[in-house]
Order: structure tokens, then sequence, then C-alpha cells
């Protein structure tokens, strides 16, 4: 499971810990000084379990963690035998929900995997086995942002089928009212016995909320333009910080401060 550490960071993944093209490059030190600290990094993000593995071989992370928006929650025992919690719906479930949607305000609502290739390509930057990685989604529906015109009616619509929808920058996530990354994170402290412990939440999105809501210290990690306004509306009246710098250099740099002030208390 997780450690006795006091702190834990939990990290949206795309915008967050990385870049647009993917880089991981510039947090890449300072998890290895998180992990030489005891400290997890927990990834909380849209992707699909099969992107995180990826993701955590390459990081060499073993921490629990997270995937498509709260829906399901990884992570190996001491044994090294996987365990999973499954909160969401299941995709065939949430793909009708969303057919139900699209008629009741008259417009369709398009899932991402029903993209091709090269759609798929041009929103997300991803080519070849990775777009198939991003397709296997079991536990919410990934779906392309529709105009702004539809989330009042959206919203009000949610209620009905029990779900809600979450917007990212790139696109929108339709879950079950029992699955977000909020959710998910309560989840995982009810294994914990730490009563003193700590969490460090960074997104960028306003699919991040639930998980900043849920966080001692709000960290917001700009992007290149700087910091999207949509989450910040949505911070309004809770404290929180802004990354000075974009993506992995603004969440190496605000992980540092926060887990040294810590560590310094």
């Amino acid at each position: 499971m997780i450690n006795n550490s006091k702190i834990w960071i939990v990290s949206d993944v795309d915008g967050t810990l990385m870049d647009h093209f993917y880089d991981l490059t510039p947090a890449k030190e300072t998890i290895a000084w998180l992990q030489r600290l005891g400290i997890p990094v927990i990834l909380c993000t849209s992707k699909t379990k099969s992107e995180v593995q990826i993701i955590r071989d390459d990081l060499n992370l073993k921490d629990p963690y997270i995937v498509e928006n709260g829906g399901a929650i990884y992570g190996e025992y001491s044994n090294g035998k996987e365990w999973e919690t499954i909160l969401g719906k299941s995709y065939t479930l949430l793909e009708k929900i969303l057919d139900n949607l699209s008629e009741n305000i008259n417009f369709k609502l398009r899932p991402i995997n029903t993209l091709t290739d090269d759609e798929a390509t041009n929103l997300t930057g991803l080519e070849g086995e990775s777009l198939n990685l991003m397709r296997d989604r079991h536990w919410s529906m990934a779906f392309l942002n529709p105009p702004d015109i539809f989330n009042e009616d959206l919203k009000r619509l949610c209620p009905k089928y029990n779900v809600e929808i979450f917007r990212g920058n790139r696109m929108s996530h339709l879950l079950s009212k029992n699955s977000n990354k909020g959710l998910a994170i309560k989840k995982l402290l009810s294994k914990n016995k730490n009563s003193n412990l700590k969490i460090i939440g960074l997104g960028d999105s306003p699919n991040d909320l639930p998980l900043l809501k849920n966080a001692n210290y709000k960290i917001v990690i700009s992007g290149i333009k700087g910091p999207n306004q949509l989450l910040l509306n949505e911070l309004k009246g809770m404290e929180f910080c802004i990354s000075k710098k974009p993506h992995g250099y603004g969440w190496k740099d605000e992980v540092y401060k926060f887990v040294t002030k810590i560590l310094n208390t």
C-alpha cells in the first residue's frame, strides 16, 4: 500500500507533471529526490491504466495511482501482486448515457474513442500504439468538448443519470457520480493510518478541481499562456498558489518549495 510518510504528492499528469508534448524530464530529478525521502507520488489522471503504467515505469514509481479521473485506483501489495478499487460505471453504460445526453440537448457528443487516428493525433499529439493505450478506457467516457452554450443544459441533466461531467483543456469526461479524483483520494485516505498526513495537490484544469479540493496545499500549474482561468474561477474563496513556470518546470519548483516547508515545520 502506502508507507507512513506524512506527505503525499497527488498530481495530475497532462499539462501538470508534463507538458502537452509528454516530456517528463523536468520532474524526474525531483521525483528521485522525493523517493529518497520516502514521499509517495500518486498520479491522479484522466489517462488510462495502460498509459499510466508506462509513465510509472519511466519514473520508477511504485506508489498507488488513480486513473480515468477517479474511475479506478490501482496499486501493489508488498508481494508485488496488483490490487484494484473500482469506483466508476462501465464504459458501455457511460456510452449509453452520453447518447441519451446527446438526444436531450440535440447535439451529438462525440466520444474520443470514435475519432479517426488522424483526428485523435491532432487532438492529443499521440500516434501509433499510444492511441490504442489512450482508447483503453473502462471506467470513464472521454468526449470532445462541446460548445459552451450546452454547458448549463448538461449540468442540469447530469443528476438525472447520476453522472458528472468534468471539462479538461482538450476533452471532457463523463463519470459516475461516485467516481472523481477527489472521491478516489478519499478512498486512498481511508486506507491510511497517518492522522498527520498533508497532501500537496497539483493540477492545471477544471477536471482537477476535486483533486485540489481534497489537498491541504492546492497548487495550480500554469501552462505556457498562464493558468487556466476556468479553474481559477472554481477555486475562488479557497487558498491556493499558482506556479510561476509552466508544466513540469512549475511542478518541480512548487513541489520542492512545499515539501521543504512542511519538513521544516
